[in-house]
């Protein structure tokens, strides 16, 4: 599928001309989250994709409270729209294929491979950020090679891969990271004991339910991003207000 086909694309384009025509000008607000949504027949995680890629252009703002306002007229001529994979598409496909490759392990792992998804697991609690993403994602991996088939361990592996290969993937799971996204230790519990009990159709909602929390993170992130920015600026704004009136 090339960049122009991506549904989150498309919606993003849709909205970007609208702007462009004048439709929408600057300073106005636009329809909200659910609104266009329900326009465009798409799921919140497309649309806020769409619209963070509109951010990251300097066309739209999100004002938590207000909704999302219209801060340039046009698409920068030097940027292009080549934003690759985003971050809520990434995590449904991992959804899809690592749940089944979860229930897959369930019937081929060994010992060995479950003695190393425990001590991965204890690594996720680490205090060092980089060691419990880095266990995050070896635990995943590790999960897909169990499967015995190369071709889903690849497949995975490029899943992951695609998280920092994308700029628009990048640019949300950074927000996130600062929110608090960091390796769920609990729900990478739940998957491990089912593969422990070799139960395939446990194994499978233990990693689509991980993931699904995963993707509502992410609205979350995006969402309180703006927040903590208000209130950040009207800190600020008092501190200055403060100072003036001291004087």
């Amino acid at each position: 599928m090339t960049a122009s086909n991506k549904l989150y694309r498309r919606i993003a384009d849709a909205i970007a001309e609208a702007i462009e025509s004048g439709a929408y000008k600057v300073g106005d607000r636009l329809p909200t989250e659910r609104e266009l949504a329900e326009q465009f027949g798409v799921s919140r995680p497309t649309l806020r994709e769409a619209m963070i890629a509109l951010e990251m252009l300097g066309m739209v703002e999100a004002r938590h409270g207000l909704g999302i306002y219209v801060t340039g007229g046009s698409r920068p001529m030097t940027t292009s729209w080549d934003f690759e994979i985003g971050a809520f598409e990434l995590i449904e496909a991992r959804r899809l294929f690592e749940g089944e490759a979860a229930a897959l392990a369930a019937t081929t792992i060994d010992d060995e491979d479950l003695a190393e998804l425990e001590r991965l697991l204890a690594l996720m609690t680490s205090q060092e950020e980089i060691k419990g993403e880095d266990a995050d994602r070896d635990f995943h991996l590790l999960i897909a090679r169990a499967t015995g088939n190369g071709a889903i361990a690849a497949t995975v592996e490029n899943l992951w891969e695609l998280r920092n290969r994308s700029p628009l993937a990048r640019n949300i799971l950074v927000r996130a990271r600062g929110l608090g996204l960091e390796p769920r230790a609990n729900e990478h519990r739940r998957v491990l004991d089912a593969l422990r009990a070799r139960d395939p159709v446990a194994a499978r909602q233990a990693m689509r339910d991980h993931l699904e929390r995963v993707i509502e993170h992410l609205l979350h992130a995006t969402e309180t991003e703006a927040l903590q920015k208000a209130q950040q600026e009207t800190t600020a704004r008092r501190s200055a207000i403060a100072k003036r009136v001291a004087i």
